[in-house]
């Protein structure tokens, strides 16, 4: 939770201060280690690339550089993007992606896919989302055609239904009232443009929700941790119609992992590979 506070406030007041500079060009992100081979060849075992889709505030560096190494050495061509940087904070050493609007994030997915398609030859993808990583590609899937180029989604620790966190949604929803519910998620959403977005109940999500939770041709495999202190509650995870639900605890009762560290779990990295192979899933060691 200090983590995510902490993000906010660094990338607010980067933001005002970038408000009066001169956009420079956009710091590097490196890929995480065995992803982004563009010259690597999908198998037949193994004919589907997999896109890892980081969470709010993260990289493709900083999101998944203990899984990308793990599903590359499994025979998977692994490929990862760091989308929604704020162009106002882009020159920063580490600019927090996921920050800009829902939408505009999925027309980046939407691109990179292609790009992954056209280098690979493949026809389809496998998504593996994190956070933000697993509600963003809904609308990308739902209205930008990508259902048809995905076979399989595996989203950890998704909120398909939003999150209470620290009352945020319960706060919009007494303000409304009073008028104040649109200037408070405006001001949010001046420096977090998906912020807002995530809240239960938000506009984002309902249109989304309107025609279900799961995406008809889709095999989904959503993973939720019980200590999940950003998805509140984390049953929001668990879709309602369809898909496999998998709780990590039920897997492994001492698994403590959270919304966070699960990005470094191996528990985690064995639940993706059997959701990628169902075929050739193996026990999972806890």
């Amino acid at each position: 939770m200090r983590r995510v506070r902490w993000t906010l406030v660094v990338s607010a007041a980067a933001m005002a201060l970038a408000a009066s500079a001169t956009p420079a060009q956009a710091a590097p992100d490196p890929a995480p280690p065995g992803a982004n081979d563009f010259e690597c060849q999908p198998t037949a075992a193994h004919p589907r690339p997999v896109v890892l889709v980081h969470g709010l505030g993260a990289t493709m560096s900083a999101n998944w550089p203990y899984h990308a190494p793990r599903i590359k050495a499994a025979g998977y061509c692994v490929f990862a993007l760091t989308y929604g940087v704020d162009p106002r904070i882009a020159w920063l050493p580490y600019s927090p992606g996921g920050v800009v609007p829902m939408e505009q994030s999925a027309r980046e997915l939407d691109a990179f896919v292609d790009r992954v398609l056209d280098a690979t030859g493949a026809h389809k993808v496998d998504l593996v989302g994190h956070s933000e990583g697993t509600v963003m590609p809904r609308y990308y899937l739902e209205r930008l055609g990508g259902a048809t180029k995905v076979r399989r989604f595996i989203a950890l620790t998704p909120l398909w239904r939003g999150t209470e966190i620290g009352g945020l949604a319960m706060l919009r929803d007494l303000a409304g009232p009073l008028g104040l519910s649109d200037p408070l998620v405006k001001l949010v959403a001046g420096f977090c443009g998906s912020c807002p977005q995530f809240l239960r109940g938000s506009p984002f999500l309902s249109d989304l929700n309107s025609d279900g939770e799961s995406i008809h041709g889709i095999e989904h495999t959503n993973i939720a941790t019980r200590y999940d202190e950003l998805v509140v509650p984390y049953t929001s995870g668990l879709m309602r119609d369809g898909g496999t639900n998998i709780v990590l605890q039920d897997v492994c009762p001492n698994d403590l992992n959270d919304h966070v560290t699960v990005a470094f779990d191996p528990v985690v990295t064995q639940l993706f590979l059997n959701a990628l192979d169902p075929a050739q899933a193996q026990p999972v060691r806890c």
